[in-house]
């Protein structure tokens, strides 16, 4: 009888160290009854994304970025041009501001009454002059002439309609009429000055003018004029 062969175990978990103690994994190993295979990881099935086929965005801000410098330059060129226009008209032209005086203040009538109401009427005498060789000056309506003491305004008119041409000298002659509430501090006041001979006035107006270049008619524009005056009185009549 022929002798049976034995079989040693190897342990395969104490085998730390050495190679030659190492697991062995033989081929016929997969075919014992005792091996039983892993079972394969399980796959993740994978999602598929539908892509949509679209155009590639328009570069808005590129296209906003040329109307941007396009707005600025045009604006630049107008600027220089209005410049150089002005600049030309300037040299020209050479404009000068008009002057106005008041030539001459009469009082033709100033009462206060009971109730401390005043009544005056000026007579107005104005020189205007425009010294420019080539510019015409349109006084037109709506205009407004006073004259004040201190806070009050004591009577009012207006400048006449009228044109004047090239470095001319008009004078003109207007009628001030009104009438003011007056305190008692400022009767008083008023009194006081008039027996110094010394009361101060203040002149104002305001006139709505247009210029004329040459043939160019432009917008109409407000001339103010403040003046201050001093006359010897009023002639004031105190009715009490």
């Amino acid at each position: 009888m022929a002798e049976q062969q034995k079989i040693h175990p190897v342990d395969v978990e104490s085998g730390a160290g050495s190679s030659a103690t190492a697991p062995l994994f033989l081929h016929d190993a997969a075919r014992s009854d005792k091996f039983e295979p892993s079972a394969p990881p399980a796959t993740v099935p994978r999602r598929t994304i539908p892509v949509s086929q679209s155009r590639p965005p328009k570069p808005r801000r590129g296209r906003c970025c040329r109307c941007l410098c396009c707005s600025l330059l045009t604006l630049v060129l107008l600027a220089v041009i209005i410049a150089a226009v002005a600049g030309i008209l300037y040299l020209a032209f050479d404009p000068k501001l008009p002057k106005y005086s008041v030539d001459r203040l009469r009082v033709t009538a100033f009462t206060v009454d009971a109730s401390l109401t005043a009544r005056a009427s000026f007579d107005l005498t104005v020189t205007a002059d425009n010294p420019n060789k080539r510019i015409g000056i349109y006084y037109e309506d709506g205009s407004r002439l006073s004259v004040w003491y201190g806070e009050t305004s004591l009577c009012s008119g207006s400048f006449p309609v009228f044109y004047q041409g090239h470095r001319n000298k008009t004078t003109v002659t207007v009628l001030l009429n009104g009438q003011a509430q007056l305190g008692s501090n400022v009767i008083n006041a008023l009194q006081e000055e008039q027996q110094t001979g010394s009361v101060p006035l203040r002149f104002k107006g305001d006139v709505p003018v247009r210029v004329k270049f040459g043939a160019l008619k432009l917008w109409k524009v407000k001339a103010r004029v403040r003046c201050d005056l001093v006359v010897n009185s009023l002639t004031a009549e105190i009715l009490l």
